[in-house]
């Protein structure tokens, strides 16, 4: 039987979501912020030099390009007329006077969701709801399912390459249904992505001109937001899986709705055509958003285990056996979406740390220290 999901857990993990994937407007939760204007807090001894690179709203998904350069993220602030999530792009600064200004390269019709670039580093590619309606999609009525969370995989996705000032060359799915969260091998011959072109949510791969498209798992429940090993040989990824027939019936009535219930994912590896799949995090609650260090032995993954309400969010590394696990951040909030540049000399993520007392999410960037 499912977890008994307490109300003050629901109200709590809303702040999550606003900087999750933002399939849905949480600008409604009713969790009084708690003012912390902090950059780096005591205990986060992996980080140093960190900086702020975006001030305001919500500001998430911050990958970086090939060369490490580069940074192309998501961005709302209803305050700048950015009603739902749009693809930004920006030029690391190089020294601490240099501004991060980054520019629009989605079209700002629709939704648009998980940017990553293309190993020339002239082109990104992202999901995008703007050929389904250009307004941006409405949020789930929660109140029509008890009142869970739950999160909207918008039937208007399809993944689209545009090159760096916006312009879109290609479409690379074109199926009804979601297609959305995609992400390239480092080797850069094999896009990943999920579809539910199927009827389930599942992992794909495809060539970066959109072609050979392959399924690579097919166990019943969310498979999403994930990442190639930095060799490409394996594959990391973020899963649910009901077992109990309530469960079951419940994840497949919501899929009916285009809807997910994210409330418990673990951390799953593959090798990179889905071979040998097995989970490796055993932690209960949500545990998401999981990237490879650069020698490719630990992963880095996001996660609330530590606390039975469900909040705050923190990262932690362990390995790929699931063993040695180590907390790398302490918000009181939210600390997500990491991604180390290849050399392993820098780390980007989004938190929700010096805020204001705000729900904004925001980008930081810091030096790694081993």
């Amino acid at each position: 039987m499912m977890r008994k999901i307490t109300l003050g857990f629901i109200l709590l993990v809303f702040m999550f979501a606003i900087s999750a994937y933002r399939f849905a407007d949480f600008s409604s939760a009713s969790v009084k912020p708690v003012k912390v204007d902090t950059i780096q807090f005591p205990g986060e001894t992996h980080f140093a030099n960190v900086r702020q690179l975006t001030f305001g709203g919500d500001n998430a998904e911050a990958y970086l390009s090939f060369d490490g350069k580069y940074l192309v993220f998501q961005k709302t602030n209803p305050k700048e007329g950015i009603a739902c999530d749009q693809i930004w792009m920006g030029k690391l600064p190089t020294s601490p006077d240099e501004k991060f200004e980054p520019t629009l390269v989605s079209t700002g019709a629709g939704r648009t969701t998980c940017a990553y670039f293309f190993p020339d580093g002239k082109h990104i590619l992202y999901g995008s709801t703007h050929l389904a309606n250009k307004e941006c999609p409405p949020v789930p009525d929660r109140s029509k399912y008890g009142n869970k969370y739950i999160w909207a995989v918008y039937e208007g996705f399809d993944i689209f390459k545009a090159d760096t000032s916006g312009k879109i060359v290609q479409q690379l799915t074109n199926t009804k249904g979601y297609d959305a969260e995609a992400t390239i091998s480092p080797k850069g011959d094999k896009v990943l992505f999920t579809s539910i072109r199927d009827g389930d949510l599942d992992l794909y791969t495809m060539d970066l001109n959109g072609k050979h498209v392959k399924r690579i798992t097919n166990m019943l429940g969310y498979d999403g937001g994930a990442w190639f090993s930095p060799d490409g040989t394996k594959i990391i990824w973020r899963a649910s899986r009901p077992k109990t027939e309530e469960e079951i019936k419940e994840y497949k009535d919501l899929l009916k709705e285009n809807l997910v219930a994210p409330t418990h994912m673990e951390v799953w590896i593959a090798n990179a055509d889905g071979s040998n799949a097995h989970q490796i995090t055993f932690l209960e609650q949500a545990n998401w958003a999981p990237n490879f260090t650069p020698d490719g032995k630990h992963i880095i993954f996001c996660s609330n285990h530590e606390y039975k309400r469900g909040f705050p969010f923190n990262m932690y590394i362990t390995d790929l056996d699931g063993k040695g696990l180590e907390k790398i951040s302490r918000d009181k909030g939210f600390d997500a979406f990491p991604m180390f540049s290849r050399d392993g000399k820098k780390f980007v993520f989004s938190s929700n740390r010096n805020n204001g007392g705000t729900r904004d999410t925001n980008v930081f960037i810091a030096d790694w220290v081993e």
